[in-house]
């Protein structure tokens, strides 16, 4: 092989496994048609380009189709594997005699529909249409996780144990951690076998590109991740940075709710993390503070200039500032000809971020900064009360083994299903 290459049986080579890879390699001939080609027989089953089409515009939906053509026939070859996937986890549980019926899918269908369309199955089956996938096609995808989730509950929660010394042990870590940060976070986990490292790596990096873009962190996790918490959306829960592998633990710990970083190299692969929230350990965070508030408002008339509607807000600002306190400010927003609005059940994250740290700065009878525009008026909030959050105890001993259980299967099921792909027979057409 080496005269093959052009190289001399001298040459430095990097062995991985049993795969010898020489550094410098010349590709003969276009790379292999079968992986451009989005159909497959899996096993004997048949994947079609018609399901492949339909389980891409679920994606597409939700990144309103601004992809390119190249991040499009990418994400044809991801779905496709996806799909490879899929049908291993039915396969693999129809052999175990697990058997999902008719009735347990419509009920998960129902469920999507009502968190989308308020329990309108047609309203569903329209959208998908339209959209140019199918209600066959989600229900497909119910299937494979559902079957999924029970062949791991037979084949692999059985055998895993997490003894209560080391469920003791954290507790008493998180105990000694009080104050310090937790995070809740999403992971897209994508595999990547030692030939296909820089392949995986940089389509997580389009993965990137688009949930930057707006695409939707959920919506990729669903399709990409090969992790078990892709059925939930990517979400790992509320956990503490030990908690997590040393690369990914040193990405998150800098990152604001909102952000996202990756690719990250992991031990099989490459992981994306999103952080969803943070919050401190065993205290309570203050944006789950119940604040009674009025909304004092006014507007302003048509045609008004910039430089008199600042004018006019500056007032505005320094007269309901001067209000002695929520029983006096309803008489002074009338004689200005302000209207007041009460609400006593707002919990503070509720709020956009910049007034939320506004208002959570308030003392009682004290106003925010003035807010608006020129077409919606200027608005000030009063706080009038406030009930903080109770100081959380944390997550309770079956919880927490709960939780250290179900990372320990995630990492059980990545090696099923990599050992279900070594041995399957595939086709491509």
């Amino acid at each position: 092989m080496a005269g093959l290459c052009g190289m001399s049986g001298a040459a430095a080579q990097s062995q991985q496994g049993n795969i010898i890879i020489p550094p410098d390699v010349t590709i003969f001939g276009e790379a292999n048609p079968n992986v451009r080609k989005a159909t497959a027989v899996v096993n004997g089953d048949v994947i079609t380009g018609t399901d492949v089409d339909q389980r891409m515009a679920l994606v597409l939906a939700a990144n309103e189709n601004q992809l390119s053509e190249e991040d499009k026939e990418r994400l044809r070859l991801q779905v496709l594997r996806n799909l490879i996937d899929e049908t291993l986890q039915i396969q693999e549980a129809k052999a175990a005699e697990i058997e999902i019926s008719k009735e347990e899918i419509d009920q998960s269908y129902l469920r999507v529909a009502s968190q989308n369309f308020g329990q309108d199955t047609e309203a569903m089956d329209a959208y998908l249409k339209r959209i140019g996938s199918s209600a066959a096609s989600l229900k497909r995808q119910i299937e494979g996780e559902l079957a999924w989730q029970r062949l791991l509950q037979r084949n692999v929660a059985p055998f895993i144990n997490v003894s209560d010394e080391e469920v003791n042990e954290i507790i008493s870590r998180m105990q000694a951690s009080k104050g310090t940060d937790e995070y809740r976070i999403g992971e897209i986990y994508l595999a990547a076998a030692p030939d296909a490292q820089q392949q995986v790596a940089d389509n997580a990096r389009r993965i990137v590109e688009q949930l930057r873009e707006g695409g939707s962190f959920v919506a990729y996790a669903r399709q990409y991740s090969q992790a078990s918490t892709a059925a939930v959306g990517g979400d790992l829960g509320w956990i503490r940075l030990e908690q997590l592998p040393p690369e990914l633990a040193a990405a998150a710990r800098d990152l604001t709710p909102g952000q996202l970083v990756g690719p990250i190299a992991v031990p099989g692969g490459f992981s994306i993390i999103y952080l969803i929230d943070k919050r401190q350990v065993l205290m309570a965070d203050p944006r789950d503070a119940i604040l009674a508030l009025k909304q004092i408002s006014i507007n302003f008339p048509k045609g008004i200039s910039d430089s008199q509607a600042q004018a006019r807000a500056k007032s505005f600002a320094e007269t309901i500032s001067e209000a002695a306190g929520c029983g006096a400010v309803d008489a002074v927003a009338a004689g200005i000809g302000a209207q007041v609005v009460t609400n006593d059940q707002v919990r503070a994250r509720d709020l956009p971020g910049p007034l939320q740290n506004a208002v959570l700065n308030l003392n009682i009878g004290e106003t925010s900064p003035p807010f608006g525009s020129i077409e919606d008026g200027v608005r000030m909030l009063m706080l009038c009360g406030r009930d903080d959050a109770q100081t959380p105890s944390g997550p309770n001993f079956d919880q927490l083994m709960a939780q250290m259980e179900e990372d320990r299967i995630n990492k059980r099921a990545q090696m099923y299903l990599r050992d279900l792909r070594r041995d399957a027979v595939i086709d491509y057409n």
